[in-house]
């Protein structure tokens, strides 16, 4: 059973209801071990577009890295996701951020389509923050403790990462 750490993240159309329905669909596969609360976020990248709807979910299960990248692209498709414009808006983004191996080891890999753990993570505070509110204690491999990490980001980007529910 292999654990792994990822990041949803919306911004067209219903955000909160895509989130949701990728939650519940890994909830249905028997998979989700846990998941933050929604936070609001700015876009990230050079394209202007709305607000991101993000979350974190941990997820267990008799998968390799490959086949949670091959979930996270059936949980976008199902959604409506396009991949027209590179960081453009989306119906759903899903990021595999870290896998653990069956010996227990963070598995890594630089092949192009799954580099592993994401290699932007660390610099991601709408990744560090759901994660550091889900598991306190989540060590992002190869770059230490997600809350050193987000200690580390410029606090105008911490500050960008709102709690969703106080929004309303």
């Amino acid at each position: 059973m292999t654990p792994a750490v990822l990041s949803l993240g919306a911004n067209l159309g219903d955000r909160a209801a895509a989130l949701r329905s990728a939650v519940g669909a890994l909830k249905d596969d028997g998979v989700l071990v846990a998941r933050s609360t929604l936070y609001e976020t700015p876009p990230w990248g050079p394209v202007g577009q709305p607000p991101y709807l993000n979350a974190v979910v941990v997820v267990r299960g008799d998968r390799d890295a490959a086949s949670w990248l091959a979930r996270a692209h059936e949980l976008e498709q199902a959604a409506g996701r396009t991949r027209d414009v590179r960081w453009g808006p989306r119906t759903l983004d899903v990021d595999v951020v870290t896998v653990t191996g069956d010996d227990g080891q963070p598995v890594l890999s630089d092949d192009p389509a799954l580099t592993l753990p994401h290699p932007r993570a660390h610099e991601r505070a709408f990744v560090l923050v759901p994660w550091a509110s889900l598991d306190p204690t989540a060590v992002l491999p190869g770059r230490g403790r997600v809350s050193e990490l987000l200690a580390a980001l410029p606090p105008e980007d911490v500050a960008a990462v709102v709690r969703w529910e106080h929004l309303r």
